[in-house]
């Protein structure tokens, strides 16, 4: 089959073909497992993070990619959820050990033996993936295959993020930047919160624009002051000064939830502007979100199904892979980009 991989880690900003096209064994399903054609596959910032060794691969060569969707095109013994042909998605969560503490308690994401897709094992910059039954979601039959992979990460992570800020309806949400996360937690939030007021900060006068188209209150730049303060924040960017500024701008009481795998270091020296009466008292707190759970998945899905939402997509042939990482890397973005797999 053929497949995009990660070979070494790179810097994007030197060179701008980081992933090598190459032929690889078609997978085979262990007894648990269903083997699927891939025909479309979100590119997102973490596979930036994976080549450029922020949360690099355990070993290489590794096919990358996590928001997946195709057909299953072969079963293991004993599969009992998906038969041949079933449309299904993968998201970044693989598998976990489904026995500790935090996996019985619906957060395999914490779980230590977690894998991710396409970081740890292959995953769907490629014709065919495979992986274990209970890691794979049934796609709602109103969505395109490229309209449903970038909920599987995208949209499931933004889902987590908005979970985690304890939102109540007639308050304030803040975005920070405008990517394929965020401009579905947007869509979500304005559904979910009727009377919910949504604030998003983006470094590009574009960003805003499309924020404004999908129902934004008010956007601004990351240095400019909102008209009220905030009840809780999620940031999607990859750098570290919006948080510093989201910090300043929340009400007492206030969280900001960071909706990231990694941060770069390209400004980490922000960190220093940090005033502890300005940023942090008033009881503000600052929450992470680790990887997706499984329940994030599969609760977001039904929301979409529910509501009818869809993503704003941007799509590009397998291909071309290497060019859209380089888009994505320059904030060339609108809603989400998808690999097309022909």
């Amino acid at each position: 089959m053929k497949a995009f991989v990660i070979n070494e880690i790179k810097n994007l900003s030197v060179d701008m073909r980081p992933l090598e096209s190459i032929e690889l064994p078609e997978p085979k399903p262990e007894q648990d497992e269903i083997v699927i054609k891939v025909s479309a596959c979100g590119v997102c910032h973490t596979e930036l993070d994976e080549i450029e060794g922020r949360t690099p691969p355990p070993k290489f060569p590794v096919v990358p990619g996590h928001q997946i969707v195709g057909k299953v095109i072969h079963t293991g013994k004993y599969v009992k959820k998906f038969k041949v042909g079933s449309r299904v998605g993968i998201g970044w969560i693989n598998s976990s050990c489904g026995n500790c503490e935090h996996c019985l308690q619906g957060n395999d994401n914490l779980c230590n033996e977690f894998k991710a897709t396409g970081r740890d094992v292959n995953g769907g910059y490629a014709e065919f993936t495979k992986v274990k039954e209970n890691y794979a979601f049934d796609i709602p039959g109103f969505l395109s295959d490229a309209e449903a992979a970038p909920l599987l990460c995208a949209g499931a992570i933004g889902y987590r993020s908005l979970r985690l800020t304890n939102l109540n309806n007639n308050q304030i949400l803040g975005l920070t930047g405008f990517g394929a996360s965020a401009h579905l937690v947007l869509k979500v939030a304005k559904y979910l919160y009727k009377d919910l007021k949504v604030f998003v900060f983006a470094r590009s006068e574009k960003e805003r624009e499309f924020a404004k188209e999908l129902g934004a209150d008010w956007t601004g730049d990351t240095d400019e002051t909102p008209p009220e303060m905030i009840n809780s924040i999620i940031d999607t960017t990859p750098v570290w000064k919006p948080i510093v500024k989201a910090l300043e701008f929340l009400q007492p009481g206030g969280r900001l939830v960071i909706n990231a795998i990694r941060k770069e270091s390209i400004d980490k020296s922000e960190l220093l502007n940090i005033n502890y009466e300005k940023h942090l008292w008033m009881e503000k707190e600052i929450k992470s979100v680790a990887n997706v759970a499984s329940k994030d998945i599969s609760e977001f899905l039904e929301v979409v199904s529910r509501l009818k939402i869809k993503p704003e997509v941007e799509l590009y042939n397998l291909e071309d892979a290497n060019i859209a990482l380089v888009d994505l890397k320059e904030r060339r973005i609108r809603g989400a980009k998808v690999l097309v797999i022909k």
